[in-house]
């Protein structure tokens, strides 16, 4: 049984730099032949985005790596009349089309959905935007950070002293994408069963504040605001991050049975009875009291020890690492969720990248070839298209391809 939950799916991804360009990422992993539209000479903005200054200027930025493996990329000029037509004639073969430009600009082009939907009557046409395709804010520009700032992620980000704080990488350009796969894979079904495509609107805004449930409904039903608190857990205590010996240790001793644990294994089982500590709400109230009182006994040794023999007696502990360490792990190697692919690039060879963040039927989810270079499969989706290839050699000349 093959574990391509996609395959023959086709889809054309006009999208640039991160929601889209991830999304169309994961449809590629579960087996979608995804066909990255991309605008002659320039092509997506993340190919010069990226830690290696040579792979910027090479167009291979590895902004742009590290969510386009997978895919063929086909330059495009959708401006231009013959670009319109050649598209509309890719449509006609395609299940998907993504797009992340501003809500309008597509219709401005004449290759909106209602156009494109006379070209093919089932087609699935996912727009991801800031905010949407309707509301005050849906014509603003929207980047990450902004969203951040809007959707009160910021504002729970951090300690007293430190919030408002971004979230270290784009969480919500992320989680738009995440939100767009997860979607067209349920229009995909729905299309199957009633034959019947439609128009996903996705707003990273509203993506944003639905992954805050409980934060949200705090606010929503109990009236509460709520306030950044670091790296404690607001929910429980102990459940933080702790000092030891040497390095961090995140503790979640969420239950009164694993608080109890723990304290017998730091050996301050006095802590259990202790008044201020005794229950679960009055841990909370006296949370930093107990973490003085927790990271006296851990400094007896390091967080790896710590973290074993918490574990071991059931209590949740884990170290914090940074992404050296992390991809380092055995859990990591172990679950394959990095693969090394072949590139096309004059200085290397292959490239590492990641997975998907599940398996299917015990199996990775992977693809064949790394991250196409810009317009590499130009010739070859065209001729499959049915043109010629004196029709191609012109569009070429003149700068539609």
């Amino acid at each position: 049984m093959s574990s391509k939950l996609l395959t023959g799916v086709r889809v054309l991804d006009l999208t640039n730099v991160l929601a889209g360009p991830f999304a169309g990422y994961q449809l590629a992993l579960l087996g979608a032949d995804v066909i990255k539209v991309e605008t002659p000479d320039t092509g997506d903005l993340a190919r010069q985005l990226g830690a290696d200054t040579a792979l910027n200027q090479r167009g291979m930025g590895t902004s742009f790596l590290a969510q386009n493996a997978g895919k063929r990329s086909l330059s495009l000029n959708l401006k231009s009349e013959g670009g319109k037509a050649i598209f509309r004639r890719l449509v006609a073969s395609a299940d998907v089309v993504l797009e992340n430009f501003r809500p309008g600009v597509m219709d401005r082009l004449g290759l909106g959905y209602d156009a494109l939907r006379e070209v093919r009557d089932d087609l699935i046409y996912c727009a991801i935007s800031g905010f949407g395709q309707s509301g005050p804010l849906a014509s603003a520009p929207a980047y990450d950070q902004i969203i951040q700032g809007r959707s009160g992620v910021m504002s729970v980000t951090g300690d007293a002293h430190s919030a408002p704080l971004r979230v270290g990488y784009p969480v919500c350009d992320t989680i738009g994408g995440i939100t767009a796969a997860f979607a067209i894979a349920s229009a995909l079904v729905r299309r199957q069963r009633d034959g019947v495509g439609g128009f996903i609107d996705v707003s990273m805004l509203d993506s944003a504040i639905v992954t805050m449930g409980w934060i949200v409904s705090n606010q929503l039903i109990a009236g509460r605001s709520p306030i950044p608190m670091g790296n404690d857990n607001f929910t429980a205590s102990p459940s933080g991050t702790f000092r030891t010996k040497e390095g961090l240790l995140n503790i979640a001793a969420n239950k009164q049975e694993q608080f109890e644990t723990l304290c017998r294994l730091l050996g301050a089982p006095e802590l259990v009875s202790d008044p201020r500590f005794a229950e679960r709400e009055a841990r909370k109230l006296n949370r930093a009291a107990l973490t003085e009182a927790i990271e006296a006994h851990l400094a007896a040794h390091d967080a790896q020890w710590w973290e074993t023999r918490l574990n071991d007696a059931g209590v949740p502990a884990g170290q914090v690492l940074d992404i050296s360490q992390a991809l380092a792990q055995p859990q990591v190697s172990h679950r394959e969720l990095t693969m090394t692919l072949p590139i096309n690039d004059p200085e290397r060879d292959s490239i590492t990248v990641t997975r998907s963040g599940f398996q299917v039927d015990g199996a990775p989810q992977s693809v064949e070839h790394g991250p196409p270079t810009l317009g590499q499969h130009s010739d070859e989706i065209l001729l499959d298209a049915g043109f010629t290839m004196d029709e191609i050699a012109l569009w070429h000349k003149n700068g539609t391809i």
